[in-house]
């Protein structure tokens, strides 16, 4: 794991904009290489935006859903990506006693879910390739890191050849877990006292789906201008 700036827990940002330009600046710093930006929808799309402006980078979006626990939609049992890749947060699972049949049943609403999002996300456009890429995978901050283990499952079984996980900010336990799966962490600050993502920002409003196709929309045009001779 790669923590270029071991700020403490008051590390603020001013938005997801201004975390992403901050982002792009650490990771290039770092020397890091890619080929393609992908970022974990909703809330990491408008980060790796801009990693991706800042690169030259085409971006694209890994569409993933929190399997959420019985009678509470806030805790998360695990994650599913639009692909199937799943993801199980076993400690909790049984420390709620979840039945398999609403695993079932919850994974199978979510899968549905994602699919119909990233339909609408993408249009007629395709998948970028990842295959033998050198892959970054955006959030705006790491948690339990269940969702983006979910994300870096799913482009390693997409063929990705090396997978950068990047976030401004991230929780020691979580960047751990990813530690694990992922070539590379890069967080601008893992802070001890972590509750929740939105608690490094000033200004952290929900991201709707029309910003995210808006930002896919101007990537493209990047790279069609990029293209033209």
């Amino acid at each position: 794991m790669h923590v270029p700036r071991a700020m403490s827990g008051d590390v603020v940002f001013e938005d997801r904009e201004a975390a992403g330009r901050a982002l792009a600046t650490g990771l290039a710093e770092a020397g890091t290489l890619a080929s393609v930006v992908l970022g974990l929808t909703r809330g990491g799309v408008p980060v790796a935006s801009q990693v991706a402006r800042a690169f030259g980078l085409p971006l694209d979006v890994v569409v993933v859903k929190k399997l959420r626990a019985p009678f509470s939609d806030e805790l998360a049992i695990g994650a599913i990506c639009a692909d199937g890749q799943r993801v199980l947060r076993q400690d909790v699972i049984q420390q709620l006693g979840v039945k398999d049949t609403y695993l079932s049943r919850e994974g199978e609403a979510r899968l549905a879910e994602a699919r119909e999002q990233e339909q609408g996300y993408r249009g007629h456009h395709l998948a970028l390739e990842v295959a033998g890429a050198s892959v970054v995978i955006v959030d705006d901050g790491i948690a339990t890191g269940a969702t983006m283990e979910a994300a870096v499952l799913s482009a390693r079984q997409r063929g990705a050849r090396e997978i950068t996980v990047a976030a401004p900010v991230g929780s020691p336990e979580g960047c751990a877990v990813l530690g694990r799966i992922a070539d590379r962490v890069f967080c601008l600050a893992t802070p001890e006292e972590f509750w929740a993502v939105g608690q490094f920002y000033l200004y952290f409003p929900q991201v709707s789906d029309e910003e995210v196709r808006r930002l896919l929309d101007e990537s493209r045009a990047r790279r069609g201008r990029t293209r033209t001779p």
